[in-house]
């Protein structure tokens, strides 16, 4: 296992359909907040875990990447889009770019329109202390309650798919760490989110998947137009 994790994989490729028609002619994780587009958000708060590079799928207008971020990179930070032409969802997506992470044990991911202050060294430090293929951020309360975790820190069902009846459920945040051993699990080319992965990776090993708790700091995610309004007033206000 690594001693610390370089490589964070941003998901900027959905459509942001919630968010029309702000995003008819940007991706959502372009979108301005507090002046600055909402991924440089998340490019710090992983800076802040030393990160060195970021890499980024792409789809819907995939060209305005680039064209905000010219010279490949943000405060020095190599960046690297990967476009996909037909949106592989988040499993398909992190299974596209294993090329470019052959030399990488671990990865962070962090989805593209979460705005954050979760204190992403207690993640790190929970997987890189284990031996789990993933380790999920989790938060006590949340729109979506649907993570099942056992007392050891085990996650053993995700939307009830595995029927374990589990009555205390937590929010998954779309920030993860997993193993490249991971991807094997994941078929190329196939369009799969990552929670069906988990949840047939659940299913052979009961130990595989990891959660860790973060209720400190501050979580959002941007899915529609009055989150997006409401934090951009709460920036504001800072």
């Amino acid at each position: 296992m690594s001693k610390n994790i370089r490589t964070a994989f941003l998901l900027g490729a959905g459509l942001g359909t919630r968010l029309k028609p702000l995003t008819n002619d940007l991706p959502k994780p372009l979108l301005p907040l507090n002046g600055q587009p909402i991924i440089t958000h998340v490019f710090e708060r992983l800076a802040l875990v030393g990160i060195e590079r970021f890499i980024v799928n792409t789809h819907h207008r995939a060209s305005e990447y680039p064209r905000h971020f010219p010279h490949g990179s943000w405060r020095g930070i190599p960046i690297t889009f990967v476009p996909e032409e037909v949106l592989l969802d988040t499993a398909g997506g992190l299974k596209n770019i294993e090329p470019f992470i052959k030399d990488e044990e671990d990865i962070l991911i962090h989805n593209a329109d979460i705005v954050s202050s979760l204190p992403l060294n207690i993640l790190l430090d929970k997987h890189l202390a284990g031996n789990a293929l993933a380790t999920l951020a989790l938060r006590s309360q949340g729109h979506l309650l649907n993570v099942a975790l056992s007392p050891t820190g085990f996650v053993t069902d995700i939307r009830g798919a595995l029927n374990t009846g589990t009555k205390k459920l937590y929010q998954f945040t779309g920030v993860y760490i997993v193993q490249r051993a991971l991807l094997e699990h994941i078929p190329a080319g196939k369009v799969e989110s990552i929670v069906d992965t988990f949840i047939r990776i659940i299913r052979q090993q009961t130990q595989a998947v990891a959660g860790v708790v973060i209720d400190t700091g501050y979580w959002n995610d941007l899915g529609t137009l009055e989150q997006y309004q409401r934090i951009c007033k709460e920036f504001a206000n800072e």
